[in-house]
C-alpha cells in the first residue's frame, strides 16, 4: 500500500508545488490549509507523516500538535518553520515533532527529512541504500564502491540515491530534477543528463540503465 502523509500548509502556491513534489516521489499525499481540515483527515484516514507549517490561519501549529499528542496520535510529524524562528522550533520539538525544515527550504531536504521520519516511526533506523557493492548512507552523504569510498557531488549523490530508492522502476527527467533542485527553480534543460553521465564513469557498466523517451532506472538488485 502507498504511504500516505498529510500535509498542512496554508501557502496555496507551496502547498501545490510540495503536493506535486510528494506525488512525483510515489508518495501518497493528501493537502489542506487549516487545521481544522487537518483534524477531520487524521480523524478519517490513515497517515504515515504529517507536515506541518506552524503558522495556519485557524491555530497556532504547536497548539494543534500538543493537541494532537495528547489526544493519542503518535505518527511522526515534520514542521515547516521561519528561518529566524528559533522558538517556535524549540516549542515545536518539545511539543511532540519529529523534526523540523527551515523556510525557505529545498525540497530534497524535506524529502530526505521526511523519509527518515517515516522510516523511525516504522522501526527502520537504516539510511543505507545497497546496490551489490554500492552503498549510500543519505545520513552522512557518503558513498562507498566495494568498500571504497566513492567521489560524488552532492547533486550526483541525491540522483543516485532517488535511483537506488526506486530500484526497478523508471524514473522520469523530471522526477529526477524536482528531487535534485525542488520544484521552483529554473535548471539547465540537460542538467539531468549531465548528473546521469557523470555517474556512469564512476560506477559500474549497466547499473543506471536509460529508458528512451521516458527517463532513468536501476534494474533489480544484482546478483
Amino acid at each position: 500500500m502507498q504511504q500516505q502523509v498529510l500535509l498542512v500548509e496554508d501557502d496555496a502556491s507551496l502547498r501545490e508545488g510540495l503536493f506535486t513534489s510528494l506525488k512525483q516521489a510515489g508518495i501518497g499525499c493528501r493537502a489542506v490549509s487549516s487545521g481544522q481540515e487537518a483534524d477531520a483527515c487524521l480523524a478519517a484516514g490513515d497517515f504515515a507523516a504529517v507536515v506541518l507549517d506552524l503558522g495556519l490561519p485557524d491555530i497556532d501549529g504547536v497548539t494543534l500538535l500538543r493537541r494532537w499528542r495528547a489526544s493519542g496520535f503518535t505518527l511522526p510529524v515534520v514542521i515547516l518553520t521561519a528561518r529566524d524562528a528559533l522558538d517556535a522550533r524549540v516549542r515545536g520539538l518539545d511539543a511532540g515533532a519529529d523534526d523540523y525544515v527551515l523556510k525557505p527550504f529545498a525540497t530534497q531536504e524535506l524529502m530526505a527529512r521526511l523519509r527518515a521520519a517515516m522510516r523511525r516511526g516504522q522501526g527502520q533506523a537504516s539510511a543505507q541504500l545497497k546496490y551489490g557493492e554500492l552503498v549510500l548512507d543519505t545520513q552522512a552523504w557518503q558513498a562507498t564502491l566495494g568498500g571504497q569510498p566513492l567521489s560524488l557531488s552532492r547533486r550526483q549523490f541525491t540522483v543516485l540515491a532517488e535511483l537506488l530508492r526506486h530500484e526497478g522502476r523508471v524514473l522520469t527527467r523530471d522526477h529526477l530534477e524536482t528531487a535534485v533542485y525542488g520544484w521552483n527553480t529554473d535548471i539547465e534543460s540537460n542538467a539531468i543528463e549531465v548528473h546521469v553521465h557523470a555517474l556512469r564513469r564512476k560506477l559500474p557498466r549497466d547499473v543506471i540503465h536509460t529508458v528512451r523517451g521516458v527517463g532513468y532506472m536501476i534494474a533489480s538488485q544484482p546478483a
